[in-house]
């Protein structure tokens, strides 16, 4: 209760204000401990603010620039394929360390963990639209997508099938290259992958082969070039050596852009360069007009 003697106390003359900065930074610190992590990204293209749901919802694609992020092999095989029509094959096979490789093992726990994955490619069948194909999609994710000896036998386990059933191959493909972990058993998989489809090419299955950022040096090398139609998302580095280690060797400076996928377009190595929004419309397309027959049921696994 006041009494008399508080109406003559002294009242403060001042407050303390502090600089407009501070005051900024302290409402920035505020508004960022309310907001969780993962909800937002920044464009690694144009900088535009996205939230995270809007840009997995848009297959992973900037819905202002159009610039293509990374993509989970799952999610491929959930955006190619007709729902409920995959059928994964070889899921058990996995890597071992042939060559004891220092820390090999604990990179494999690793991307395990991390991707859920027992290696860097997922293949088998599915529907497409309704035209019956065999699917192999890789994950930079795991060990950047490199090619080992599992990665090298499902994709030429998935070449021999496509021509056992003479269905169309379809391989997204993006890779650092070879994995240097399994030494020369991983560069083996060059030959081994182009070997079967040089082996089966009397079958005459249709194989179109998606190159996705990135892909580079021993999976570009070998099965990712040979498809009868090469495809490739925009703005994709696609190369055997990436820039930096050409112009280290060859000390010159190369033409802006020269590994990206409108380059090679342009030089005549691609033969379209498809928005990842379109790529199942556009694929469908394809296999219509080789005349590719529907499926008037589910696919049925092979077991091998």
């Amino acid at each position: 209760m006041a009494t008399f003697k508080d109406l003559f106390r002294a009242k403060p003359r001042y407050v303390t204000v502090r600089p407009a900065e501070q005051r900024n930074e302290r409402s920035e610190e505020s508004r960022r401990r309310d907001i969780p992590d993962g909800l937002w990204i920044k464009c690694e293209q144009c900088n535009t603010l996205l939230f995270h749901k809007d840009l997995e919802r848009n297959l992973r694609v900037c819905p202002r620039c159009g610039h293509h992020y990374r993509m989970p092999a799952r999610e491929r095989v959930e955006m190619l394929l007709d729902p409920g029509s995959f059928q994964e094959l070889w899921a058990g096979l996995a890597p071992t360390d042939p060559l004891h490789f220092p820390g090999y093992p604990d990179k494999l726990a690793q991307a395990r963990e991390k991707t859920g994955l027992n290696d860097a490619v997922v293949s088998g069948t599915g529907l497409l639209e309704g035209f019956p194909v065999v699917l192999a999609a890789m994950d930079f994710g795991f060990i950047g997508g490199s090619m080992g000896s599992v990665v090298g036998e499902k994709v030429a386990r998935s070449i021999e099938l496509a021509a056992q059933r003479r269905w169309p191959l379809i391989t997204v493909s993006t890779s650092g290259g070879a994995r240097m972990y399994e030494g020369i058993l991983s560069l083996m998989q060059m030959a081994k992958t182009c070997a079967a489809l040089a082996y089966t090419a009397g079958e005459r299955f249709l194989f179109v082969s998606v190159l996705a950022d990135p892909c580079t040096a021993g999976v570009m090398a070998s099965f990712a070039s040979m498809g009868d139609l090469v495809l490739a998302e925009p703005g994709a580095l696609v190369a055997f050596a990436g820039p930096r280690v050409i112009e280290q060797t060859v000390h010159e400076k190369l033409p802006p852009g020269a590994h990206r996928s409108e380059f090679l377009l342009e030089h005549g190595f691609l033969d379209l360069i498809v928005d990842r929004r379109e790529l199942k419309r556009t694929l469908a397309r394809i296999l219509r007009f080789h005349d590719i027959p529907q499926a008037g049921q589910e696919v049925e696994p092979c077991e091998r």
